[in-house]
C-alpha cells in the first residue's frame, strides 16, 4: 500500500476532521482513508459524460436498458 502525507492542513480543518472521525467512531486515519476511497471510486463528471456519450451513440434495445438498470441496482 501507499502512504500519503498532507502538509499544511489548516488547524480548523484538522480539528473538524478529528471531530467527525470521533463522531463516526473511527480513527482519523480510518476516516480519511474512507473519504479518499469514496472519492477515488466515484466517477467524475467527465467519466459520466464519456459513458453517456458512448451510450448515446450505441444501439440499445429495451431489454438491454432494463438489464443495465437491474445491474446498477444490484451494485448498490
Amino acid at each position: 500500500m501507499t502512504a500519503f502525507t498532507i502538509r499544511e492542513v489548516p488547524d480548523d480543518v484538522a480539528s473538524r476532521l478529528k471531530v467527525r472521525a470521533a463522531e463516526a467512531g473511527q480513527s482519523l486515519q480510518a476516516y480519511l482513508l474512507a473519504l479518499v476511497t469514496r472519492e477515488a471510486t466515484q466517477p467524475t463528471l467527465a467519466e459520466i459524460a464519456q459513458r453517456a456519450e458512448r451510450y448515446a451513440t450505441s444501439e440499445i434495445d429495451n431489454d438491454e436498458v432494463l438489464r443495465l438498470i437491474d445491474e446498477g441496482r444490484a451494485a448498490r
